[in-house]
């Protein structure tokens, strides 16, 4: 795992990797420039006659000014050129874009909202979309965010970039499950008023880092709600910085759940073995299960005869996951203030063989 030293020196290599503007038009450099602040991204200014070849091979993205166009037509195609004017009516202006390459054109002001977007995602430098599970209790007390908190430790085990984010404003708080109620850093209601597209990596930086995971939890303020758009834009965002994120999920259905459910790319249905337990995950999957791609299930033990993982996964009709025993030092780990699943047991067993399963290449940690 890289130590916190060689993160940050990434990091700052990637803020000074912004976008190169190309332009002697001091309307649209100072649009420019306030779009690039916007996507969190810090620019290098050339005018026209003064690019280097360097500096234009080397840029994570090219925004040419269509004032520059001509000017730059004999320039080496590469991949990541906007030419930005201001003239829709144009009919040239796809002409000048072919003779520097763009295979895009922003047109201002209309086109702010996509160019900001494009120029984040020039400097995020995303590994590709995270692997986002959500786990679920089949009834109350199931054991879900034990096992949501589990997963995300055991991937930070691994050396996985991992987020832990608890969308159930209603069960405590999973900073106190992880005892990290104290750490420093944002909380949802932070993140109330958020729309559009939230940066990755200042998503990433804000968040408290308990156990080498961020996580994302509810404080023990009077906020209890966040706007469905606001979770969308939020967890769009932990997706795009790659890695692994895991959602700790309520079991109600509101639009605010919607949101997370659909950027899913895997549920875990969490089931005690008992008869009780069968028949409220069965109302659980009626409400959440089409809204998930897909649904899986998580057997908590001991199992008793007849009702064993295989059997309680025909009577939900779902597919099984793995069973989970009951893991006699879980309590004990807890009140020591070591997090679910940092403990050889079943829980951090079952979380290995998970992620060998689950994870692209195969990699897990050791139980």
């Amino acid at each position: 795992m890289n130590g916190p030293v060689a993160e940050e020196r990434k990091a700052a290599a990637a803020r000074r990797s912004g976008p190169l503007i190309i332009t002697e038009d001091e309307g649209v450099l100072d649009d420019l420039l306030r779009l690039c602040a916007a996507a969190g991204a810090l620019p290098e200014v050339a005018h026209g006659t003064s690019v280097r070849a360097e500096q234009w091979s080397g840029a994570p993205l090219v925004l040419v000014g269509d004032d520059c166009a001509d000017r730059l037509s004999g320039a080496a195609h590469r991949e990541g050129v906007v030419l930005v004017g201001r003239d829709p009516d144009d009919p040239g202006v796809w002409r000048r874009a072919l003779g520097v390459g763009a295979r895009n054109v922003a047109v201002l002001p209309d086109g702010e909202g996509w160019l900001v977007d494009r120029i984040a995602d020039s400097v995020e430098e995303a590994e590709g979309p995270a692997l986002t599970v959500g786990v679920i209790g089949g009834r109350g007390g199931a054991g879900a965010s034990t096992l949501a908190c589990a997963l995300a430790v055991g991937a930070a085990r691994a050396g996985r970039r991992t987020m832990l984010i608890d969308a159930d404003p209603l069960g405590g708080g999973l900073d106190v499950l992880l005892g990290a109620e104290r750490a420093e850093g944002l909380r949802w209601p932070a993140f109330a008023g958020s729309r559009g597209r939230v940066a990755c990596r200042a998503l990433e930086e804000a968040l408290p880092e308990p156990h080498a995971l961020r996580l994302l939890s509810w404080d023990r303020g009077d906020c209890a709600v966040v706007p469905p758009e606001a979770v969308r834009a939020v967890l769009a965002a932990a997706r795009r910085r790659g890695g692994v994120v895991v959602v700790d999920l309520p079991r109600g259905a509101d639009g605010t759940s919607a949101e997370v459910l659909g950027q899913l790319d895997l549920g875990l249905l969490v089931v005690p073995s008992e008869l009780r337990a069968v028949a409220a995950a069965h109302q659980v999957t009626l409400s959440v299960g089409m809204m998930m791609g897909d649904l899986r299930m998580v057997v908590r033990g001991p199992c008793g005869p007849g009702l064993d993982g295989e059997e309680i996964a025909r009577l939900l009709s779902l597919p099984l996951a793995g069973e989970v025993p009951d893991d006699p030092g879980l309590s004990q780990a807890l009140a020591a203030g070591r997090p679910p699943g940092a403990d050889r047991g079943p829980l951090a067993a079952f979380c290995a063989e998970f992620w060998a399963r689950a994870l692209p290449d195969g990699e897990g940690v050791t139980a």
